[in-house]
């Protein structure tokens, strides 16, 4: 790394000739007319700008590149150096001093405009508390009109320009057209020779030495440095994701150009991805509100790296099994091709094993986080993870960790470990037991503070009574499945509701949220439970046409005391199904795990 300081106008002509791209990853430029006009004030008074950071490529770039806003015609040149910070103010100078055309930017409100920019000689010649007025954005047609000063300024000819006392910034560093303009301005006005002398000793000649620092990186810097250098002193602020990283280099790789004859478009193949996933099970998002919506770009990277390292590391021993943001930098764009397709085939069959624990839909979907190793292992083992028993264990393992809220936190170490284990396990090694399973608990007051859906615990309890048989109170004719949590809109709702608690048991009012006292159920159904759990059980009772003691029985697949509620009494209620949903908990987890009196012991 190395620190230079070269002449703005040296910057600025790198940036017109190609010498100075940016990395296709950089955002679009965005500045608008007012911080244009601040920076350029800032120019005017040799004030500090700012380090900028670029990334030196020795005549070969690691990425796809693309010009500086304005500087398209350099585009096809293999750059010398790939900005990473410093985009905005560059791209901002450049439009404005360097370009001979009307900068492309916005006004307060974001609408496009182009502007040019253009120094009152006699402000700027002022304090330098005054400079920010001095900087004039003067429209495309070059005409400032009603609402200045000076009523209305013609701009669009030298003489004009002169007449008002306006210079043109977009030519500055041309010493040939400055000195014509200096020509014409002292013509028009014998007195403006003091006056050009005050503008050149405190405008021109410090714009003209300007100086703009610059960080150098090696060519030899890794691309895992390359996006740490970039989130972390990048001036946007706006983090820099590895897909983004990856989409530019995967662009730049020469060997798939000269193969195919274009470049890969890694955004495209993970939007057909998506696509497909999507189509076939909306648990993975929603196309239309964006393709990283659901499952993200950044879950299908991990599970490839994971695949990926898992097989190096049965050539070499050394090598770990990792997904770590390194192992997705240093993910070759042939392996990502070859692996690629297998892993989507993977998240299909993910998509059809949620279908099957009845979880289709993304809002009711655990953790996302945790579809990533099971695809990892279903791309790894095949067909192998369809035998009755590797199944069992794979939903023991799955509902462990959504149950004992595993993937709560730091994933990826457990990422790794549960991907080795699981392989292991599923192919015959009964030593092994995946830490998921054997580190999950759930304690039984768990219960009590399971109140929203933002718990995956409060989702995998809610997915758990319509896999094990609930029949909707409004629908009664067969059990909820899959297929009829949208077509009846069905969510979770509660069983005495909460305004009938205030009023009769306010003792047990906080626990009217919990999910002890939720139950999946129709929108049609809840629109009659109102008042009275007796009441509303009554009206239900004869919109389903059935005999009451068989609508008890449908009451009951939800794991409900049916006396309890015909009764109202909200503590037996609470105490019967709070051992139910222990017992339907501890089924899926394969295991019992720690109750209250066994703690107190």
């Amino acid at each position: 790394m190395a620190l230079d300081s070269l002449k703005l106008s040296d910057a600025l002509a790198d940036v017109a000739s190609g010498v100075l791209q940016l990395p296709d990853f950089q955002r679009e430029w965005k500045w608008d007319d007012e911080r244009i006009r601040a920076l350029i004030a800032t120019v005017t008074l040799d004030y500090p700008l700012g380090v900028v950071m670029a990334l030196q490529t020795n005549g070969t770039s690691p990425f796809r590149t693309r010009a500086l806003k304005g500087a398209e015609d350099a585009e096809g040149r293999v750059p010398d150096l790939l900005l990473l910070d410093g985009q905005q103010r560059m791209t901002s100078l450049f439009q404005a001093l360097h370009r001979d055309r009307p900068v492309e930017t916005v006004d307060a409100r974001g609408k496009p405009m182009r502007r040019w920019y253009y120094v009152d000689i006699a402000k700027a010649i002022g304090t330098p508390a005054d400079r920010d007025d001095a900087i004039v954005s003067v429209p495309e047609d070059r005409i400032l009109k009603a609402g200045n000063r000076r009523g209305v300024v013609d701009l669009t000819t030298p003489e004009g320009e002169c007449a008002a006392g306006y210079f043109p910034l977009h030519f500055v560093f041309d010493t040939q057209r400055v000195n014509a303009w200096h020509q014409e301005f002292v013509t028009v006005d014998v007195t403006n020779w003091e006056l050009w002398g005050q503008f050149q000793q405190h405008v021109l000649s410090r714009m003209q030495a300007f100086q703009v620092p610059m960080i150098k990186l090696a060519a030899s810097t890794t691309m895992d440095a390359v996006c740490a250098v970039f989130e972390r002193v990048n001036t946007g602020g706006v983090p820099l994701n590895v897909f983004e990283l990856l989409t530019a280099t995967y662009a730049g790789n020469q060997e798939h150009v000269a193969q195919y004859g274009d470049y890969y478009k890694l955004p495209d193949a993970w939007l057909d991805i998506k696509k497909g996933l999507t189509t076939s099970y909306p648990v993975f998002g929603r196309l239309e509100a964006g393709v990283e919506d659901g499952l993200s770009s950044s879950d299908f990277l991990q599970a490839v790296a994971l695949v990926r390292t898992w097989r190096r590391k049965r050539e070499e021993s050394r090598a770990a099994v990792s997904c770590k943001r390194r192992d997705l930098l240093e993910l070759p764009l042939a392996d990502f091709r070859l692996l690629a397709p297998r892993v989507a085939e993977a998240f299909e069959w993910v998509g059809a094993f949620l279908e099957r624990q009845c979880i289709v839909r993304a809002p009711d979907l655990p953790y996302r986080t945790q579809l990533v190793p099971l695809a990892a292992v279903r791309t790894i083992l095949g067909e192998e993870t369809d035998t009755g028993a590797a199944d069992e264990l794979l939903t023991q393992w799955f509902w462990c960790g959504v149950l004992g809220e595993m993937y709560g936190g730091s994933t990826e170490s457990r990422f790794t470990r549960d991907v080795e284990q699981l392989v292991e396990c599923l192919r015959g090694n009964a030593e092994v037991v995946p830490d998921t399973i054997a580190e999950a608990a759930f304690l039984d007051d768990r219960l009590d503070t399971l109140s929203t859906r933002n718990s995956a615990a409060y989702k995998g309890i809610y997915a758990l009574l319509v896999k094990q048989g609930a029949v909707d109170w409004y629908f009664t004719e067969a059990p909820l499945n899959a297929a009829r949590l949208a077509e009846y809109s069905v969510e979770v709702r509660q069983i005495f509701p909460k305004a009938w608690i205030d009023k009769n048991h306010r003792a047990y009012g906080n626990r009217a949220n919990s999910i002890v006292n939720k139950t999946p159920l129709s929108l049609r159904a809840s629109k009659s439970m109102t008042g009275s759990p007796a009441g509303y059980l009554k009206t239900l009772s004869l919109e389903s046409g059935m005999r009451p003691e068989w609508f008890d029985d449908v009451i009951g697949t939800h794991l409900i005391d049916p006396a309890a509620l015909h009764s109202g009494d909200f503590e037996q209620f609470y105490e019967s199904r709070s051992k139910q949903l222990l017992e339907l908990v501890m089924s899926a987890m394969g295991k019992r795990t720690v109750f209250r009196d066994t703690k107190a012991g």
